[in-house]
């Protein structure tokens, strides 16, 4: 059967448990899942929908109908700019006895509003945790792309190692970083490279910094592999640091390699976090750990399941998260190791290289 089939079939069955006639998915990454056709409409309004039985409606304007055809959605329907599409949609909407529809959470205001006129009746909610639930997990395919993602991500890491020095600057290291990832066959996503203490920043943004002798180098960074991400993040020393950049690696590598010995089918995310956060906390860095242990990964680098504090979500076969704790100390340095793993039968598979257990020096 085909794939994306199942997807929506899975999907139409949350939706049904759920008491939704519809999911309105409007981005191309959720699209692209669960047909295999993902266009951005920008400002055109553009609405695939699908129901309980796995059924697809899609409404885009007429300059995508061509590419929804080639990807097997031949009833899509197309209209050109100065068209309304109004009468039809409501006609669509009466067809389907739409009264309560999940949507995409990053669908654009304007097209929401839009909706709720064209459907006055009708209760829209956000769907995306719908959607989520049957995104997250992964298998075949899926697991091999996230893998060769990673081990692009790994061999752009062993090449920036022979050019890292002081002088460059965090946008230098950043360009480099893609170009590596680019020659190991992946598609550069993203890249912060923080030194010294803008490193206690966890998302800094790249500046003109130069990087300087004796700072530690957070790098975090990724790319993507047929439509699937990596994300890594590793922590470096350029020279000899301040003394307390040792000890501060080690407890985040220990609470790294926790975190991951607690991952197994039926744990919940909480725990995974918990595994994390007490070894920091116990170590008396506790305040220093300000974000998640990690987030879900696949076609967004941020989806399903988010291992956070308190969370009761059950870790299934398949699912794909980073494990990535960081401590962060205000105006002098910051550590965080990233990897990517997915849960197996008896524990987990990490796709990245294991993080060296000490502080490496450059």
């Amino acid at each position: 059967m085909d794939k994306h089939l199942v997807r929506r079939q899975k999907l139409g069955k949350l939706l049904a448990e759920a008491g939704h006639q519809a999911f309105f998915a409007s981005t191309p990454v959720t699209m692209d899942y669960f047909s295999g056709f993902g266009e951005d409409g920008s400002e055109r309004f553009m609405v695939m929908a699908i129901n309980q039985a796995g059924d697809i409606e899609l409404f885009c304007p007429a300059l995508s109908v061509n590419q929804a055809v080639r990807c097997g959605l031949s009833q899509a329907r197309g209209y050109a700019d100065g068209v309304s599409l109004d009468a039809d949609f409501r006609e669509f909407a009466a067809n389907w006895n739409l009264k309560s529809v999940a949507i995409d959470d990053e669908m654009r205001g304007g097209q929401v509003l839009r909706l709720q006129g064209l459907m006055p009746g009708a209760s829209l909610v956000a769907g995306s945790k719908l959607a989520g639930q049957v995104m997250r997990t992964k298998c075949g395919d899926e697991l091999a792309d996230l893998h060769e993602a990673g081990h692009q991500a790994d061999t752009a890491y062993k090449n920036i190692l022979n050019v890292l020095k002081p002088g460059l600057t965090e946008e230098q290291v950043a360009r480099d970083l893609s170009e590596f990832m680019a020659e190991a066959g992946g598609r550069p996503t993203f890249g912060i490279i923080a030194a010294g203490p803008n490193g206690a920043e966890p998302h800094h943004h790249t500046d003109k910094t130069v990087l300087e002798t004796g700072q530690v180098v957070i790098m975090d960074f990724g790319c993507n592999h047929d439509g699937y991400n990596s994300d890594i993040t590793r922590t470096i020393a350029l020279g000899e640091p301040e003394a307390e950049a040792d000890k501060v690696y080690e407890v985040v590598y220990a609470a790294h390699m926790a975190a991951r010995a607690k991952i197994r089918p039926g744990v919940t995310a909480g725990e995974v976090d918990k595994a994390a956060r007490d070894v920091i906390e116990q170590a008396g860095y506790g305040e220093y750990f300000v974000h998640r242990t990690g987030h879900g990964l696949g076609m967004r680098v941020h989806e399903e399941p988010n291992i956070m504090p308190g969370s009761d979500e059950v870790l299934q076969v398949g699912d794909c998260f980073s494990i990535e704790p960081g401590i962060y100390i205000p105006g002098r340095f910051g550590v965080r190791i990233e990897n990517i793993v997915t849960v197996t039968d008896t524990g987990h598979e990490s796709f990245n290289d294991d993080p060296p257990a000490k502080l490496p020096r450059i």
